[in-house]
């Protein structure tokens, strides 16, 4: 269903417990894709849905936290009204500005929850924030940073005198830290402007983050024995399994969470009312493992490495199931994917690679659902022959991105064979020397494929950069594997990426 210009949708949001709201202000046709809504969140919540007084009462939301300043929040959005959205009223648009940002869903009630946290927060402190200028300098472990720098790391944590240095920084929202400490722990509870925290320790095993302000935490949990969360703590990433003895201390018990686990569900002691799941490099996935574990689901996510699914008929039994999305999931069929009637309350299907076949049907099977509102996307359906050639191909996802064409896309992986093909030449009967020119030169190979198709067309950015470089590294690795106590002698890895980096011009 698609609004109108004016028209004013309510939603009660879990957490703040309340009703909110949000008008649209305009609608744009977007050319091959669906229309957008500009979606404005306006100031007002309310124990039960407004009435037309409140209605004609309600004014935009201005928003002053952090590094906001009166602004409204007013993005477009996916036109389609999303289930659980109600129409309360039409009025003129409250603001009748051009858009120019963009989200994925109408997240009505985020800002709201966002200015009333930084609203909570001493009125001296949000002045020291707000206060912060890149115009004057401070030093901290004998490094010169700007005031109003956001983010501090361990190059700046080793070589403090006394964590009260960061008292400087009064606009630090991020650590990273690989030794991590209990007198660290105390500082981030004891500033509410903190909230990313990457964080590793060899000498703290129980954390409580409880009484500090953070909104992601990403955590390598080697050792950690006990873990308290924060109230509005919105992301837990778990960068490897956990012991199976980590108890994790929620008190909402994980509703309002995203939990992201890296190539595996690991067990966990906690977080039983689990609202969000995101599953990262997974190359199996159990879905009944996850219904069985996280019964309560509202989103669940899955990046495949590539991924086979297995129960793929499980995914009913999360009845709460508000979003599902996958990208490059296979192992199930078109018959085990549960229809639109077995998940009621979906509001957003978004699979991206998957089975040729189970595509067609999901496609067809939720038509009628996306007519009703549902966020439907089904691409990248994947045929046998494309699977057997591109499945375990590293460059596979370069296949569709928006910026490289088909053709580099083949290329890419085409240079991925090559150098596969030469490192199956070399055993562990090679000779060295002939070994390291065989593998100089496909390095040399290698990095010339990506030269040519940088200077034609210019598409090797940040992202595809690091890929590149990652597909050889890896591939040495796992060559030096193979060979076992040949490997050092055959394969100077060293000796080889630095050959990488001075022949690329990307």
């Amino acid at each position: 269903m698609l609004p109108n210009v004016g028209d004013v949708y309510s939603v009660f949001s879990s957490e703040l417990q309340q009703y909110v709201a949000c008008q649209i202000t305009r609608i744009k046709d977007v050319p091959s894709s669906r229309p957008v809504a500009a979606v404005l969140e306006l100031d007002w919540t309310g124990d039960a849905l407004p009435d037309a007084a409140a209605v004609q009462a309600m004014r935009p939301l201005l928003c002053d936290y952090f590094f906001w300043n009166m602004r409204h929040d007013h993005c477009y959005a996916t036109a389609n009204v999303p289930p659980g959205h109600t129409l309360v009223g039409n009025i003129a648009p409250l603001v009748d500005v051009e858009v120019n940002s963009y989200r994925s869903g109408w997240n009505v009630g985020d800002s709201v929850l966002r200015q009333r946290n930084w609203e909570r927060i001493d009125p001296v402190r949000r002045q020291q924030f707000k206060a912060a200028s890149d115009e004057r300098e401070v030093t901290l472990g004998g490094q010169v940073f700007q005031q109003d720098a956001t983010k501090i790391n361990d190059s700046v944590l080793q070589a403090l005198g006394d964590l009260s240095e960061l008292e400087q920084l009064p606009c630090l929202m991020s650590i990273e830290t690989s030794h991590g400490t209990q007198g660290l722990m105390e500082f981030i509870q004891g500033n509410p402007f903190i909230n990313e925290l990457h964080w590793q320790s060899s000498t703290v095993h129980a954390l409580d983050f409880s009484g500090s302000g953070l909104s992601r935490l990403i955590l390598q949990p080697d050792g950690v024995s006990s873990l308290v969360l924060n109230e509005g703590l919105s992301l837990l990433a778990l960068r490897s399994a956990p012991s199976p003895a980590l108890r994790i201390e929620d008190g909402a018990d994980g509703c309002h969470l995203t939990l992201q686990c890296t190539h595996t569900l690991p067990p966990l002691d906690g977080l039983d009312r689990l609202g969000s799941l995101s599953l990262v490099s997974m190359k199996e996935v159990d879905l009944a493992q996850v219904a069985g574990r996280f019964p309560h689901l509202t989103a669940l996510r899955i990046w495949g490495k590539p991924g086979l699914a297995s129960h793929m008929a499980r995914l009913a039994q999360l009845s709460q199931l508000r979003m599902f999305s996958a990208y490059d999931l296979f192992g199930f069929t078109a018959e085990e994917f549960p229809s639109a009637t077995q998940l009621p309350k979906l509001s957003a299907l978004w699979l991206t690679s998957l089975p040729a076949d189970a595509a067609k049907a999901i496609k067809a099977g939720y038509k009628k659902a996306a007519a009703q509102g549902l966020d439907l996307s089904v691409t990248k359906a994947r045929k046998p022959e494309w699977l057997a050639e591109n499945l375990l191909n590293p460059f596979r996802d370069w296949d569709g991105r928006e910026h490289i064409s088909p053709a580099y896309a083949k290329k890419a992986a085409l240079a991925y064979k090559k150098m596969l093909a030469v490192t199956r030449s070399i055993d562990a009967s090679s000779v060295a020397t002939a070994a390291a020119a065989t593998l100089e030169a496909m390095v040399t190979a290698y990095v010339d494929e990506f030269n040519k198709i940088e200077r034609r067309a210019s598409i090797i950015e940040t992202v595809e950069r690091e890929e590149i470089y990652t597909v050889l590294a890896d591939l040495l690795t796992q060559l030096r594997g193979q060979l076992d106590g040949q490997g050092a002698a055959l394969v100077d890895e060293v000796a080889l990426l630095d050959l990488f980096d001075r022949l690329r011009e990307f």
